[in-house]
Order: structure tokens, then sequence, then C-alpha cells
């Protein structure tokens, strides 16, 4: 057994516990509190350099940052689950996330991956019988929250390829940026790490996911095509509330106003140069039935194959939501919380990982390219990579689902998490060391 590979097989249950620590624990985009500080405890045990807070995004460059009075039930909750009182004060606010970096003090390439740490507002399924992470003890105790994407896993990838970095060090060149991303659900969190500068002298760039195209354990795409720019709405309706019976002409019906673009923004026409897409996800109105709705708002979201077309289905949709308040008489207010663009990964990335693991026991395939069709914001940081002529690349590792990404009963295969150091190990060895294992 080479080196690496019994490095990977001491790492693999380790990876596991540390995945399923999280599961326990999801936090939604901005409030990381618990989760970055476990991550954070562990890359310090390993030796790196850490950035938290301001140090690690720009705070102005975030999306959608939830209210201050949500933020501060976070923080109190981050206490009780035992975060240190001097990383919260670094993090207050919703500065979430870390930058961790390592410098082995020769001359050689920076490299940099990024991992996304976030979950969704998701209720898990509790089917003993048909949920893996319930029937083993480590669904989410957060009702309503969910890692629903695998983006514990990714996160658990990212501690792997730590302790891969810090094993490692002495046998490679160079310095490497690990990323730990709040907020990518809604694409929040991307561009205010990018604009701290992380990426502006990076050489080489890979981010993953687990999932997506391609349910073979051991499966691994190079590269990934089919981005969809995207950006995401927060609408509100203020209308006038009234006596439904006795005086249901002095109401002004923000719910209906909301109803009535909910229908129409599924009418906005398919553009003939592209994917396009609008969906409407979440619709709240209205106190009781004798009362006219004085109040509504909605969750929205618009993707196109390209930012042109995109840029096409956001006027679109403004549009509609702006008519619908006109209709009714209603005031509107729309605020954009999210946005995600298009981007092309290098191909050179195929060739590398097809060299490299031809001595994995754990890659049996690699594919140059799978399709997407959908958004991410990586799509920033391979755009800022590129931009200062460094290679970047999003690869997908296989892996079987019994339930889709966004699900209550969303879980994977666990050695993926394994498969997936295993490929990010080897590439690392390829452009910033001996490939001697």
């Amino acid at each position: 057994m080479s080196r690496l590979e019994a490095f990977l097989k001491e790492l693999s249950p380790e990876l596991i516990e540390f995945r399923r620590t999280l599961h326990r624990r999801p936090e939604l985009g901005f409030t990381e509190y618990v989760t970055t500080y476990l991550i954070g405890k562990e890359l310090q045990n390993l030796g790196f350099t850490l950035h938290l807070g301001k140090d690690a995004l720009v705070s102005e460059e975030r999306m959608g940052v939830p209210s201050e009075e949500t933020l501060l039930l976070h923080e109190e909750r981050a206490r009780r689950e035992g975060v240190e009182e001097a990383w919260i004060v670094k993090m207050k606010g919703g500065h979430t996330g870390l930058a961790a970096t390592i410098d082995t003090g020769k001359q050689g390439p920076k490299m940099a991956f990024r991992f996304d740490i976030d979950a969704l507002p998701i209720k898990e399924s509790d089917d003993l019988d048909g949920h893996f992470p319930a029937n083993q003890g480590f669904r989410s105790r957060e009702e309503g929250v969910m890692h629903a994407c695998g983006h514990d896993g990714h996160a658990a990838i990212g501690l792997g390829v730590a302790k891969f970095l810090s094993a490692y060090q002495h046998d490679l060149n160079g310095s490497f940026t690990l990323l730990f991303q709040p907020a990518e659900e809604g694409g929040r969190g991307s561009n205010a790490m990018v604009q701290k500068g992380w990426l502006a002298d990076v050489d080489y760039f890979a981010s993953g996911h687990i999932g997506i195209r391609d349910s073979r354990l051991g499966a691994v795409a190079a590269a990934t095509h089919s981005f969809l720019a995207s950006s995401k709405l927060n609408v509100k309706y203020k209308g006038k509330s009234a006596h439904a019976g006795l005086e249901p002409e002095k109401g002004k019906n923000a719910l209906l106003a909301a109803a009535s673009a909910s229908v129409h923004l599924y009418s906005i026409p398919r553009h003939s140069e592209g994917a396009t897409r609008i969906n409407v996800g979440r619709l709240e109105a209205g106190s009781g039935r004798n009362i006219i709705a004085d109040e509504a708002y909605m969750e929205i979201e618009t993707r196109g194959e390209t930012r042109d077309l995109n840029q096409y289905m956001l006027n679109e949709a403004e549009r509609i939501i702006r008519a619908s308040a006109n209709l009714y008489d209603v005031g509107v207010v729309i605020e954009k919380v999210g946005n995600t663009v298009e981007a092309a990964c290098d191909h050179e990335w195929f060739e590398w990982l097809r060299e490299v693991c031809k001595e994995s026991s754990r890659i049996t395939e690699v594919h140059e390219s799978v399709p997407l069709k959908a958004s991410e914001d990586v799509t920033y940081m391979i755009n800022e990579v590129q931009r200062h002529g460094g290679k970047a690349t999003f690869m997908i590792f296989g892996t079987p689902l019994k339930k889709g990404h966004h699900h209550e009963g969303f879980d994977f295969e666990e050695d993926v998490l394994t498969i997936a150091v295993d490929a990010f190990a080897r590439l690392i060895l390829k452009a910033g060391g001996s490939y001697d294992e």
C-alpha cells in the first residue's frame, strides 16, 4: 500500500465523523458560527494561519445578510454550543466562514481551494427506515434547517485536504489557501471572499460538489459546464387592511397582488438563445379569513445560461412584480439578495486528473466535464482566478443519491468524502510537489 493510500485509509473514519457532527448542527448562510468554529479549531491544530470575520471577507459585498435580530439569536445559540467568546466577537454580525493559509517556505505555485459550509431551510426527514441520518442518529438537531445539498460533506472534504497539506507540507512547494465559504445557497457569500483578494495571484484553483449528475461512486468529473447565472429577489407588497365583510372597498389587497405575480411570473416566454428559469419558492400573506391582507412576502429566483439571459428574466420578473402592484394599487419593494454568474472551467484539469488518478484504488472513472444546469457562486472565484491568468475548475464527485438535492431525504454515500480528498491530494502533488507517493 502506498503512503497516500495508507493516509487516506486512516483519514476516512475521521471524515465521516466530522461530516456527521456538522450534519447534526446545520446553519443557514451567515449564521454558520458553530460550523466556522469547529472547522477553525481543527485547522489551528494542524498549523494553519486563520483569517476570521472581516479578515476573511469584505463585509459590504455580502448579500442577503439576515436581520440583526436573527444574527443575535444565532450568536447566543453559538455561545450555548460552546463557541469561545473571542470567536463570536470576530464573527459578530454574520461574518462567518474563514480563510486558512499554509506556506511551505519553498518556491512553487500558489493554490487555493473552496469548500462551502451552509445548510438549507428544510425540515429533515425523520423516517428511521428510509433516511440514513435519522437511522444512525445524526439527523439535524435544528428543526427546519438541514444539510440537504452536501455542504456538510464539502466542509469535511476541506478538512481532509487540510490534514493532507499538514501531513505532506515537507513534500510540497509553494503556498496553499483554503476558503471555507459561508452562504453559497442563494449566491450570497463567494464574491465577498473574492473581493478580499484571496484569489488575485492564485495559479491553480479548484472546488467541487458531491452528487449532482453522477450516481456512480468513484466517478469524478474534472470540470463542470453549463453554470446558470442567477438572481435572487425578496419582494414585499404593502397594502391596506380592512374588514372583508363590512368595508371591503377600503382595503388594498397585498395577497392578491402577490398571488397574481406568482402566476404571471411563470408566463415569461423562455428565450430562444439559451436556457432560462424562474421559480417562486416562498409566498406568505394575510392574517385571517375576514381581513383584507395588507402585507405579502415572496422569495423568487431567476436563472439564465448567460448573464444576458438571466438579465432578460430578471427584467421581465421585475416588470410583472410591479405591474401586479399597480393592478391592486399596493406598494412594492424589490430587494436583490443574491447573484451568481456564468463561468467556464479550464480543461487542462482533465489531463492532470486522468494522469494522477491511475494509481488510485478509489477513483474508477475520470470524465472531462459534466453539465451542472444549476447555479453556483463559485463562479465568481473561477472568473477571478482566470482573470489573473490562473487555471480554475469545479469538480463533481459521483455518489448514489436516494433523494435529490434540496430534498428532505437527501443523503449521500460517505465513501465519496475520501474519494474527493484523494482527487484533491493527487492534484496538489501534481502541481505543487513531487508525485512520489
